[in-house]
């Protein structure tokens, strides 16, 4: 029903987010969405009405066919759901962002998936030779030189998050002006090699120190803590995984965007990152619990406490108007709070919008990962970082 509205209000919302508006236009802008938003509305009772009738003369033979699909979905349904092969699965209330997770599997490329893996292979290999190789990769001497000033593992690790939180979101912030000099796919791979390496020296100098300092408690063989602890990080990946629903943009294969979605887990917080890794640290903390994971814990939440402004703060200066008089209305940073106030409201099958490929990838990803964990720790003591 609203799908129309969509798209006559954003190119509204694009030419108010050019200037700083006054209180005079941002209402003026609010009225021709509404204004907008009722026409179609009517046209689309119009034609309801239309069919209805239609559909008595017919001597009610759709009637059968209607109950039979809207009682229940089917397994059909919900397959072409999660293709992205049915509208059925789609936000249809959207003013302002993007359908988040939405992915059309008919619309991929095979030669797209294709550079897809071998971007990635390549860069994993150079990742390996310059960063992980520990006979004469960089990242020994990186965590060799933070051990060096640092007077416990404690620190250390704290130093190696401010390094990549500064790097990470430094990089994040010159984004616009980056693409403007050399273009987006080419500052995309600039931000991964980067980035990663980074990512990887926190990781490995993690799981190598994780139970150092001071043994604050150990509830490791208390009956369902494995099980919640699991659970809790499942969930974590289902918040965290939002930063990369677009995978061929994280590799540059499709040109990155900076993406202002409305709808899927947006409408609960639209900063789930940072809620995802708050699950992961209590998780992980409740089951290590040493001092050592304690100071990983607040030096990881600090970074996404800086990233719940820095987000707003990137998307108010690319889409403007559309975001803070859009998207930040109707959404809010602390879960529910937006629905708890009246800002939100769910839709009745607000279910639809989690059925997605993107997230049945989840599923797979995460018991993978789960399974990883005792490769990971060999890699990681075979390092000694």
């Amino acid at each position: 029903m609203r799908v129309l509205a969509v798209t006559q209000t954003r190119p509204v919302a694009r030419r108010l987010s050019a200037s700083a508006p006054s209180t005079h236009a941002r209402h003026r802008f609010c009225q021709n969405t509404r204004h907008i938003a009722r026409a179609v509305d009517d046209e689309t009772d119009i034609n309801t009405n239309s069919t209805a009738t239609s559909s008595a003369s017919s001597g009610g033979t759709t009637n059968g066919t209607t109950n039979g699909t809207t009682n229940g979905t089917t397994n059909g349904n919900v397959l072409d759901m999660v293709l992205g092969r049915s509208e059925e699965g789609r936000a249809q209330d959207l003013e302002f962002g993007e359908d988040a997770a939405y992915f059309s599997l008919d619309a991929q490329k095979t030669s797209s998936w294709a550079w897809f893996f071998g971007l990635l292979t390549g860069v994993m290999g150079l990742l390996y030779v310059v960063w992980i190789d520990p006979s004469h990769g960089l990242g020994s001497s990186f965590t060799g030189a933070i051990n060096a000033i640092a007077p416990n593992s404690e620190v250390a690790i704290l130093e190696i998050l401010f390094v990549f939180a500064v790097v990470h979101s430094g990089l994040a912030y010159l984004r616009p002006y980056g693409e403007d000099l050399i273009g987006a796919r080419a500052y995309r791979v600039c931000f991964a090699l980067v980035s990663l390496p980074l990512a990887a020296a926190a990781v490995f100098y993690f799981i190598n120190h994780r139970y150092d300092g001071t043994a604050l408690w150990n509830i490791r063989d208390v009956p369902g803590v494995h099980s919640a602890v699991w659970a809790a990080s499942f969930l974590s990946f289902y918040l965290l995984y939002p930063s990369t629903f677009n995978i061929l943009e994280v590799a540059a294969v499709d040109e990155p965007k900076l993406h202002m979605y409305e709808s899927g887990i947006t409408r609960i917080t639209r900063h789930p990152q940072a809620f995802g890794q708050l699950i992961w640290c209590v998780a992980h903390t409740a089951w290590i619990g040493s001092s050592f994971m304690v100071a990983t814990s607040l030096g990881l939440m600090a970074h996404h406490a800086f990233s719940l402004w820095h987000g707003d703060f990137r998307l108010r200066r690319k889409y403007g108007d559309a975001f803070e008089l859009g998207v930040k209305q109707r959404t809010s940073i602390v879960p529910f709070a937006a629905i708890l106030d009246g800002r939100q409201t769910l839709p009745k099958d607000y279910w639809k919008e989690f059925v997605r490929l993107p997230y049945a990838f989840l599923v797979p990803f995460c018991v993978g990962a789960y399974l990883a964990h005792p490769y990971m720790q060999q890699v990681a003591y075979w390092l000694n970082y």
